[in-house]
């Protein structure tokens, strides 16, 4: 049963998060540089309005200290007190060039990764806000930034160039790059069919499942674009999901289901969907022989990257080795992965929400699974993901 959250926004939502403390707090940004933080029955707990009125376009809790929320509005990241919504406890102005577009924080709350407008990456140290890297690659609008679970120096940024990358934060060049228009020339499969509507696949959202070996890159093309990393951090395959009828906005790898090859999308279609990756050919390599799936021919010197499992024992290899192997692929535009052909079984769980979705945020709300559904409207809607 669907439930609203209303009134805790005037204009349409952009942007929800969810905190990992016990208090299992949610935010949520509007237009107009609204901020709403809601108790997981719903209740505004706070509302602000930040200073200058610029979009709220990102909202994220501190991993490590839950009564830190970090709020990006145009140029500018706010740190706020999810209790005490006063006003900002801190600003880092200019924390992005032109417009910020996404936040990320890694594990240990000691990095912020802040995607803009202008295509860069900026990487500000916690507490304090400097920045001290600056990631140049993207040849248009940087929408979506994550790090990798487990892996603190490895950073995935994506856009509206519909470039993937993977960036090694010990240097300010990347691990490798895709071009997914390069990836979809190449599928035999990609052919347009009669009355088909053929976007670009822009980027607008890239996940990485808790595993930190597999990537989700929700794009306009409809398609969820599937990556597999391997040892070295190499990109070893790819492939992709036929999500969305329109363009896919969303895509969040579920971390508190059965394993953490759940991923939940949205898109312009007004559709969620929640998917089971776990038997994906590119999630699960011994999964090709049982499924039929054809490899798509590859293009000598174009962009894309072989890789190998990631070893699960983090403990046995040394930070140095690490950094060795990273060095090891820097740089690289992948070259050969292995690309299968897209996914064709469908999603486990399908809602038709009937609004183009803005965000989604998979949370678990007094001890049920569920998805924080943003839309046009300035209204969230909860569903429960317990059917799983």
């Amino acid at each position: 049963m669907a439930k609203q959250w209303s009134e805790g926004h005037s204009t349409s939502i952009l942007c929800v998060g969810a905190s990992s403390g016990p208090e299992g707090f949610l935010a949520s940004g509007s237009e107009g540089g609204e901020v709403t933080v809601w108790s997981q029955e719903g209740t505004i707990i706070g509302r602000l309005t930040l200073p200058g009125k610029d979009d709220s376009t990102s909202v994220v809790f501190s991993p490590a200290a839950p009564g830190q929320l970090y709020v990006s509005h145009g140029e500018a990241v706010s740190v706020l007190d999810p209790r005490n919504l006063k006003s900002p406890v801190e600003e880092f102005q200019g924390a992005g060039e032109e417009e910020i577009n996404a936040l990320a924080l890694n594990e240990t709350g000691t990095a912020l990764a802040v995607a803009d407008d202008s295509g860069a990456v900026r990487v500000l140290e916690l507490p304090g806000g400097k920045v001290c890297r600056t990631l140049r690659r993207h040849t248009n609008i940087c929408s979506s930034v994550a790090f990798r679970p487990h892996r603190p120096n490895n950073l995935v940024s994506a856009g509206l160039d519909m470039q993937v990358i993977l960036w090694g934060l010990q240097k300010t060049r990347p691990l490798w790059t895709v071009n997914l228009q390069d990836v979809a020339e190449e599928e035999d499969d990609h052919q347009q069919r009669p009355g088909q509507l053929f976007n670009p696949p822009l980027i607008h959202c890239v996940s990485v499942a808790s595993c930190g070996n597999i990537l989700g890159c929700a794009a306009e093309d409809g398609r969820v674009h599937v990556m597999r990393i391997g040892s070295g951090s190499k990109l070893e395959q790819q492939g992709a999901v036929k999500a969305h009828s329109q363009g896919a906005s969303q895509a969040h790898f579920v971390s508190f289901l059965s394993h953490p090859h759940w991923l939940v999308t949205g898109g312009n279609d007004g559709q969620v969907a929640l998917w089971d990756l776990s038997k994906h050919p590119v999630v699960t390599p011994e999964a090709k022989s049982k499924t039929v799936v054809t490899a798509a021919p590859r293009r000598k010197g174009k962009s894309k990257a072989r890789r190998k499992e990631q070893p699960q024992d983090k403990a046995k290899t040394t930070p140095k080795a690490e950094a060795e192997k990273d060095v090891e692929v820097e740089d690289e535009v992948a070259e050969s992965a292995e690309n299968v052909t897209e996914d064709k079984s469908g999603p486990k769980l399908s809602i038709s929400h009937g609004d183009k979705v803005n965000w989604l945020c998979p949370a678990v709300l007094k001890g049920e699974p569920s998805v924080v559904v943003a839309d046009q409207s300035s209204s969230l809607t909860v569903y429960p993901l317990s059917l799983i």
